[in-house]
Formats: C-alpha cells, sequence, structure tokens
C-alpha cells in the first residue's frame, strides 16, 4: 500500500528534474533610461560697462592730432591753389630774378620785395617787418653766406633766396618731412620742403638741412657770415633749448660773423618762461 503510492510521487520527481534541465529562452534585452536633459536657460543680457574716461594727458594728444589734421587739410588746400598760380610766366620771372646779380643789398631787395613769386597777402607785412633795413641792420650782402634758421613757412626765405642766388649762399634748417605722420614738426617739415619745391628756379640753389629741434647740430664750424633767427627765439625758451641753438649757431659762424634775431617783445619784467608761452620774450 504504502510502495503503490510512492509511485506516482517519483515520477512526478524525474518529470520536474527533466523539465528543470532544458534551457529557458533569452531575455529581452532592457532599453536604457534616457539621459537627463538639462534645462534650456536663456542668457540674460547684460549691459557693456562704459568705456573708461579718458586722462587729461590723453585728451590733449587727441586734441593736438585733430588740430594737426585739420591744419594739414587746410594747408593742402591752400598749396593746391598756390601752385595753380604758378604760371609759366611766373617760372620765367622767378628765374630771372634769380640769375641777375646786384650791386648792393638795397637793390637786391628791391627786386625781391616787387618780385610776382610772393605769397598772396605777404607784402602787407613788409609796413610792419622793414625787411631791407632789419637785413641792412643784420649785415646781409649779395654774396654773403646766411644760415635762416627756423625759417617757418619761409616769408624770409623768398626774399633772402633771390637776394643770395646769384653770389651768396642761403641755408635753411628744416624739420624732417619723412618722419611720423602724427608729428607737428613732421607737417612743418613736409610745408617748407614744398615751398622750396614749388619753383626750382628761385629755391633751387637753397640748401635745406635737417636739424632735430630737440637736440641741435649744425656742423658748419666757421662757415656762416650772417645767421637770422626770425621769431624763433620764444620757442626755444618755451623748448628749453636756447642754450643750445646758441652754442650750435656760435660755433657754425665765422669770426666777427653776426647772430641777427628779430622776436616778439615782451614787456622788461616778464618772465621768459611763462612769456615765451605766448610768443613773446623779454629784450634782455
Amino acid at each position: 500500500m504504502r510502495r503503490h503510492l510512492l509511485g506516482p510521487v517519483v515520477l512526478s520527481s524525474l518529470l520536474l528534474v527533466a523539465c528543470g534541465g532544458s534551457e529557458l529562452p533569452p531575455a529581452a534585452p532592457v532599453a536604457p533610461a534616457p539621459a537627463p536633459v538639462a534645462p534650456v536657460v536663456e542668457p540674460v543680457a547684460t549691459a557693456a560697462p562704459p568705456p573708461a574716461e579718458p586722462t587729461p594727458e590723453e585728451k590733449k594728444k587727441a586734441e593736438a592730432l585733430k588740430k594737426l589734421q585739420d591744419d594739414r587739410t587746410k594747408w593742402q588746400d591752400e598749396y593746391k591753389a598756390e601752385l595753380a598760380r604758378w604760371t609759366p610766366e611766373m617760372h620765367a620771372d622767378a628765374k630771372a630774378l634769380a640769375d641777375k646779380t646786384y650791386p648792393s643789398l638795397g637793390a637786391a631787395m628791391k627786386a625781391a620785395l616787387a618780385g610776382k613769386d610772393r605769397k598772396p597777402g605777404d607784402a602787407d607785412r613788409d609796413k610792419y617787418r622793414h625787411p631791407t633795413e632789419t637785413l641792412t641792420f643784420f649785415g646781409v650782402k649779395p654774396t654773403s653766406t646766411v644760415l635762416e634758421v627756423g625759417p617757418g613757412e619761409g616769408w624770409y626765405t623768398e626774399l633772402l633766396a633771390p637776394v643770395l642766388a646769384a653770389k651768396g649762399k642761403l641755408i635753411d634748417t628744416n624739420n624732417d618731412p619723412g618722419g611720423p605722420e602724427d608729428d607737428r614738426s613732421t607737417f612743418n617739415g613736409q610745408r617748407f620742403k614744398a615751398f622750396l619745391d614749388k619753383s626750382p628756379e628761385l629755391f633751387g640753389k637753397v640748401q635745406a638741412v635737417v636739424v632735430d629741434g630737440k637736440a641741435p647740430k649744425l656742423d658748419m664750424d666757421g662757415t656762416i657770415d650772417v645767421a637770422v633767427v626770425m621769431r624763433e627765439v620764444h620757442g626755444w625758451v618755451n623748448g628749453g633749448t636756447l642754450d643750445a641753438w646758441l652754442g650750435e649757431i656760435h660755433k657754425a659762424l665765422k669770426p666777427n660773423g653776426v647772430l641777427g634775431i628779430e622776436e616778439h617783445r615782451a614787456k622788461p619784467d616778464a618772465d621768459p618762461i611763462e612769456s615765451s608761452k605766448k610768443g613773446y620774450v623779454p629784450e634782455k
């Protein structure tokens, strides 16, 4: 009775074991969880910081550059008009003026003052500057070797050049016309070079020498009869170069040579440093 009941139980166990030995089908792959998406953050607009306020030195430099640009533009327009004024007849007259020999300074100055080459308006200053009397007082002759220091825009150059062309010699200091374009001294050098270039007949014999105005060196020892300095000394005082310029000119002059100075006269008790800033120096 007990053996009869156990039989089926054993068989059932064997069936279970047989079923448990079979391989199960592979499980379906599990999809990975999606990566978290970062929230979109709209950029917050921020105002650009205001530009830094320029320093007083930067303002001064910008103002000087603007003034230089304006002066250059004005001069270029004036120079175009000046070139247009020079007709072939004027070039011929200038050549005749420079080629002629004169018996005296008075005769040479009379011809130069009447020259058609003079820029419009220049003759208006004759009655104030008294050029014939001034150059006579300095001892200039048609045979002199003259050094003109700081010729500016050439007011005296247009008189001295024809006076000295035939038998004398005119040397003019000039700034470097090839210097930095934002430097006023370069502009001054370019302007004077253009002044000479407009008439080779009149100014072709003028010897232009580039000199650094802040550290002048002339290298003309003992070769100059008369050095003329017209309205230039206040710039030397203001720039602290008075002694340097006077020393170089002294070396350049021949024995008994003459330094002739024309200058705007300040009051006798004026401080030369302060008055020089306005273009004047006391005579002493």
